[in-house]
């Protein structure tokens, strides 16, 4: 029987106001460079999330541009005639909103899972170490804010009614006593199979 062993520390994430500060500006640096510098969140976040998925938006991000660049660098003159002209601009302002709509949801997504783990985490170390196979308290499973309702009186039957005594109710046992009771059982079995064969 081996145990779970110990978990890693979590790194907390980033306050809450640097982060908001963080989309705030990638996103305005982002609308102001006209869809230019779309790339620099989707690189922000790749770095952050390390996933294949955003590393592959940063350069779909940043071909859209570049081709979208280099289409309006062709068109002649200083306004835009040619469909050429308007694909290259279509690439740069169309890439604009799905990379914002994308960096924002991805970000946040990422950051609220990362301070639920890191929460988690905590409470897993606060909570105190059990002897093994004694009942667990109620207020073991209960996270740090989370209010654990008082146990509710069992009530009473009236003594003048005679009737049969009915059990305390079971709590039912943990699954890893179920799991060491089913391991006794199977070794009571075994043992008692070679004292048989002696």
């Amino acid at each position: 029987m081996q145990g779970h062993g110990q978990a890693q520390p979590v790194k907390p994430p980033p306050s809450t106001g640097l982060l908001v500060f963080l989309r705030v500006f990638f996103v305005v640096i982002s609308v102001c460079s006209f869809g230019l510098l779309g790339w620099a969140m989707m690189l922000r976040l790749a770095l952050v999330t390390r996933k294949s998925l955003d590393w592959g938006l940063v350069v779909a991000t940043f071909a859209a541009e570049a081709l979208g660049l280099v289409l309006l660098g062709t068109e002649p003159g200083d306004e835009i005639h040619t469909p050429g002209g308007w694909t290259g601009l279509a690439l740069l302002f169309g890439s604009l909103v799905p990379a914002i709509s994308y960096y924002l949801a991805a970000d946040i997504r990422h950051f609220h899972a990362l301070g639920y783990a890191h929460q988690t985490y905590a409470v897993h170390q606060q909570a105190p170490a059990h002897a093994y196979g004694y009942p667990q308290p109620p207020y073991a499973a209960a996270g740090p804010h989370t209010p654990v309702p008082p146990m509710a009186p069992i009530p009473q039957q009236p003594q003048s009614q005679p009737s049969a005594p009915t059990p305390p109710p079971q709590r039912p046992a943990p699954a890893r006593i179920d799991q060491v009771r089913a391991e006794l059982d199977e070794l009571s079995d075994y043992l008692r199979k070679h004292e048989d064969g002696r």
